[in-house]
């Protein structure tokens, strides 16, 4: 008969690796960066290994910069890995399915897009059933700055969020922050999605709602390229409503709460 393992595992301790992820995880827990000094104090080290892990991480993409160039921010490779991870195909295969009813009523196409650095990449794409419309290809990707999805989602993070998302688009586009973003994105966190012509193609109108996990940050965007048809009978406004069903739907299925009721006004007492 096979011995029982012992329930104890034997630790066999790996001081760098160890290190990179205390530096790693202290970072998550402070959106708004570091210094190396920083670094070393709060996790007990000295500012020459702290420095030397920290050209480490940011050679391997994990940290960057910021613009003064005296603290350290953590990037969205983190989040680029974990797209590689299960929850991002529960994200798709929750989606899908109210995507395909959204293309099949409004007969338009539909996407689903995240944040990739300093673009948006098509993670799902549903074709309207009618046999013209416009459509994106899955895996393709978007300037954030020139994509509805991209609007949509910076608005619906929070502020730190958004600031590495905005950032990590500077150092690779090497552009400067359009002047009207913080306008434009207060208006769209306003209205609850984004509406405007594409940047891209003439004629069509983009429509993006986004979907929000737990903590009410947008982790995606469910987005409709608007075609308008000759013959159509779909206007604007039932696009705009079942594209909000469907973002809640999908939205709700990753574990967002869903919207709290409008309280009922009291009836006045007749007189």
């Amino acid at each position: 008969m096979a011995k029982l393992k012992s329930a104890t595992k034997r630790y066999y301790p790996t001081p760098a690796l160890e290190k990179g992820l205390d530096i790693l995880e202290l970072f998550a827990a402070t959106p708004t960066g570091l210094t190396v000094s920083e670094v070393a104090r709060r996790l007990d080290r000295t500012v020459s290994e702290i420095f030397r892990m920290l050209l480490c991480l940011e050679q391997r993409g994990y940290l960057a910069q910021s613009a003064n160039k005296e603290r350290y921010q953590l990037t969205l490779r983190l989040f680029r890995l974990g797209q590689e991870h299960p929850p991002t195909k529960r994200l798709v295969t929750e989606a899908l399915p109210p995507m395909h009813q959204v293309a099949h009523e409004l007969r338009q196409s539909c996407h689903l897009g995240v944040l990739d650095g300093g673009h948006v990449v098509i993670l799902a794409q549903v074709d309207s059933p009618e046999s013209t419309g416009f459509y994106v290809k899955v895996g393709s990707k978007v300037d954030l700055m020139h994509a509805a999805t991209g609007h949509v989602i910076l608005a619906h993070q929070d502020r730190d969020s958004c600031q590495r998302a905005i950032d990590e688009w500077t150092l690779e586009t090497k552009k400067r922050k359009p002047a009207d973003l913080d306008e434009h994105l207060a208006k769209i966190r306003s209205r609850g999605y984004e509406r405007r012509a594409s940047y891209e193609v003439t004629g069509v109108v983009n429509i993006s709602f986004p979907v929000l996990n737990a903590q009410g940050n947008a982790v995606a965007g469910l987005t409709i390229p608007y075609v308008k048809r000759l013959e159509d009978t779909i206007g604007i406004t039932q696009i705009i409503a079942s594209l909000r069903n469907a973002s809640r739907q999908i939205s709700e299925s990753i574990g967002a709460l869903p919207p709290a009721e409008p309280e009922s006004k009291p009836k006045a007492p007749k007189k």
